[in-house]
Order: structure tokens, then C-alpha cells, then sequence
């Protein structure tokens, strides 16, 4: 990989990790706000008498959202491969904030009848072209502004803030549950949280815009770009890694973060207050976990971590979501969910800078975008649906052997992984 900002007149390279980061953390508190305020707003967008089915429903359109995320990986991914890593941050945190105010002012069922839902609906697909674009560009532009001898570490800081996206999107949640009463939040608190993160976009599309491109890209020959396809395809080996490494991490992700809210309140049987707690002191001490993940597979490699990740995934998953999902106190289910995470870190910390390390710099954003779309598509973003669809049919566990045999998956891939940390020196 290409070594990183090489000249005085150069920013700092926490300068510039900062500039990525911040924006990394905006763009998945969009992203994620949508999941945290589903309790409050489903009932404005699907008006019925279950619980679940609402839930369920508005699942569906978060899965939905995802399936615009290739199309982002791809779109963005040929634009930062093309016309530099700068560039296309920039645009993906344009279009989240366009996103985002979409869903401010949509208009609800009782407003419009079925133009609510389809509203609903036409936001999300823009921020999953949105946030589609951003993770490959954002491991890319992240991975080759950090030095070499800590690339782990420095990179590692795409999770810190891509999970402090989602507890900034909690603690909201937490701060606005104090502030306002259940009726008030399912009346219209729940838009005000959307409007945030529209403004906090506008504010780093600024600081995008002074991000200095990174080295490596600066240094490729980019007169044959007409033929990015093709040079893409000539690993097929890192492609199809990419995908199912991703299958099983994204899975696991997306169960263990976003879904638990939801799972503590429908299956635990406690209360929607308790749920957001406890998922936001978890997922703090997760997000804590990440550099120090990184910080090891600079010594030790970055196949260790994967194959421990998907191999207590594999073991793991069944017993721990059974135990969860019975939790009785919410001491209990912390320790629960954060054990786990704990064993999610082997993925999360590293998971951007591994697959970038897999490409060389000409087609490294849309080597990493795109396979990773397809697979969080597929897997991540349909984990809420699944599960609540399981449950519905009274095969809730059902669910928990779906992640553990994707576990399964990811770690046949990693087992024929050679380790990455060596091209960190290219």
C-alpha cells in the first residue's frame, strides 16, 4: 500500500484521520437514527394494531435501503477510484444530508395515506447510495493516510466512528426519552434527530472540502481508467473473499448493535428506556475496543483476529442470543451483549483495512465497495427483517443458528485468507 502524507507542506496525518473520521461519524449517525427512532416513528408510517408487525414493517424498508448500497459502492467507488478519495467523501456526505432531511419532513400516514411509506422509503434508498459509497471510500482514504507500522491502529478509528454514529444516534435517543414524553416522541420528537444530523452534514462537507488527497492515489497511472472494470475483475480471489467475509461480519454486526434494542423490548419483555441503556453502554465499551483490536494486528496480523471473530461466532452465536433473549435483568443482558461484542471486535477493528489491503490503489475503493455492499445488502441489512420474520412465525431460534452457520461461511474464507499485514509495506 502506498505509503501516506509524504511532504512538509502536508497536513498532519491525525489532521487528516480526523477529517475522515468525523465525517464517517456523521454519515452513520444518519444512517443509523433511523434504526434507534423506529419504536417512535413506525406507528406514524404504518398505522396497525401489532407491535411487531410495525416493527416488521418498518425492517423491511431498512433492508430496503441497503439494497441501494451496491449501487453506491459502485457509483463512488469508480468516482474515488477515478477522481480521488477527497471527491467522492465529499459527495456521500452531500447525498446523506439530503437524505436526512427527507425523512425531517416527510409527511405521515394519517397526512397522505400510502405516499408516507413511499416517502419513507425514497429517503432511505438515497442514504443507502449514500452510506454505499462511503465505507469503501472511507477504509480507502483512511488505510492510506495511516503510516505503515500502525495502519491497524489508525484505521481501526473507521469503527470508532462508525459505532459512534450509532451511540451518538442512542444517545440522542436516551437524552430525548428524558426530555419528552412516549406521545410527544411518537408525535413528531422523533423528526428532530433527522434535522441534527442534516445540519451536522452540511458542517462536514465543509471539512471534507479541506482534506488534502492521499498519496497513494496521487501516484497512480490513471490514463487507463476506461478499463477500472476489468482491472477490478482480475481478482476475483479478493472479491469474492470480500463478500464473505462481510456476509458473516455484517450479519453479526447488525444483530449484536441495531437489532438488540429491538430484541431486549420484544423478546426480553423489557422496557424501551431499559433496552436504549443498556444498548448504549454496550456499544460505548465497543467502540472503545477498536483501537486496541487494531493496535494488536499490527503485531500479531490481521488473520488471527478474523479467524477468532469467525470462529466464536460460529460456537457462540446460538447460546448467547438464547441467553439474551431471557435476560431477566439489565445487568444481565450488558454483559451479555458486550461479551459478545467483545468477540465482534476481531472483525469490526480491522475489517475496512483488511479488505483494502487486499487491492492494489487503482481499483482499491471499488474493490472494497463494492463486494462489501453486496455482501452488507445481503446479510446485514436484512438481519432485523429476518429475525422479526422468524419470530413472527414462532421460530425465533431459528435465527440465531442463520448467524452462527454465516460465522461458519466468513471462516472457511478467512482459513484460505493469506494475511494482509505484509502489503501494508507496498
Amino acid at each position: 500500500m502506498g505509503a501516506s502524507i509524504a511532504d512538509s507542506a502536508a497536513p498532519s496525518r491525525a489532521k487528516q484521520i480526523f477529517g475522515g473520521a468525523a465525517g464517517n461519524l456523521v454519515e452513520w449517525y444518519d444512517w443509523y437514527t433511523y434504526s434507534a427512532f423506529a419504536l417512535y416513528f413506525a406507528p406514524r408510517f404504518f398505522p396497525q394494531d401489532d407491535a411487531v408487525a410495525q416493527q416488521l414493517n418498518g425492517a423491511v424498508i431498512f433492508a430496503i435501503g441497503f439494497l441501494m448500497r451496491p449501487l453506491g459502492g459502485w457509483l463512488l467507488g469508480v468516482y474515488a477510484d477515478r477522481h480521488g478519495r477527497k471527491a467522492a467523501l465529499t459527495l456521500s456526505v452531500g447525498l446523506m444530508c439530503f437524505g436526512s432531511l427527507m425523512i425531517a419532513l416527510a409527511p405521515t400516514y394519517d397526512q397522505v395515506g400510502l405516499a408516507a411509506p413511499a416517502w419513507l422509503l425514497a429517503a432511505r434508498l438515497v442514504q443507502g447510495l449514500s452510506v454505499g459509497g462511503e465505507y469503501g471510500t472511507s477504509a480507502t482514504f483512511m488505510a492510506e493516510a495511516a503510516d505503515e507500522r500502525r495502519r491497524g491502529f489508525w484505521a481501526s478509528f473507521q469503527y470508532v466512528t462508525l459505532i459512534g454514529g450509532q451511540l451518538t444516534a442512542l444517545a440522542v435517543l436516551v437524552t430525548m426519552q428524558a426530555l419528552f414524553s412516549e406521545a410527544e416522541l411518537t408525535d413528531w420528537g422523533w423528526r428532530v434527530p433527522f434535522v441534527i444530523g442534516a445540519l451536522c452534514a452540511v458542517l462536514v462537507f465543509w471539512l471534507r472540502r479541506g482534506l488534502v488527497e492521499t498519496a497513494a492515489f496521487q501516484k497512480v497511472d490513471r490514463a487507463g481508467q476506461k478499463s477500472l472494470i476489468r482491472r477490478l475483475l482480475a481478482h476475483p480471489r479478493a472479491l469474492v473473499t470480500v463478500l464473505a467475509i462481510t456476509g458473516g461480519g455484517s450479519l453479526a454486526f447488525y444483530t449484536f448493535t441495531t437489532y438488540m434494542q429491538k430484541y431486549f423490548v420484544l423478546s426480553a419483555g423489557w422496557t424501551k428506556v431499559e433496552a436504549t441503556s443498556v444498548s448504549t453502554a454496550a456499544l460505548f465499551g465497543f467502540m472503545l475496543l477498536q483501537p486496541a483490536f487494531g493496535a494488536l494486528s499490527d503485531r500479531v496480523g490481521r488473520r488471527p483476529l478474523l479467524i477468532g471473530f469467525s470462529l466464536g461466532g460460529m460456537l457462540l452465536a446460538v447460546p448467547a442470543l438464547a441467553a439474551i433473549g431471557t435476560a431477566r435483568y439489565p445487568y444481565e443482558g450488558l454483559a451479555l451483549m458486550f461479551a459478545a461484542l467483545c468477540v465482534l471486535s476481531g472483525y469490526t477493528s480491522i475489517s475496512g483495512l483488511v479488505k483494502a489491503e487486499m487491492f492494489p490503489a487503482e481499483v482499491r475503493a471499488l474493490g472494497v465497495g463494492l463486494p462489501y455492499a453486496f455482501g452488507v445488502a445481503l446479510f446485514g441489512g436484512t438481519a432485523e427483517s429476518i429475525a422479526l420474520a422468524f419470530k413472527a412465525a414462532g421460530l425465533e431460534s431459528g435465527f440465531f443458528w442463520y448467524v452462527a452457520a454465516m460465522c461458519g461461511v466468513s471462516l472457511v474464507a478467512v482459513l484460505s485468507l493469506p494475511d494482509t499485514k505484509h502489503n501494508s509495506e507496498n
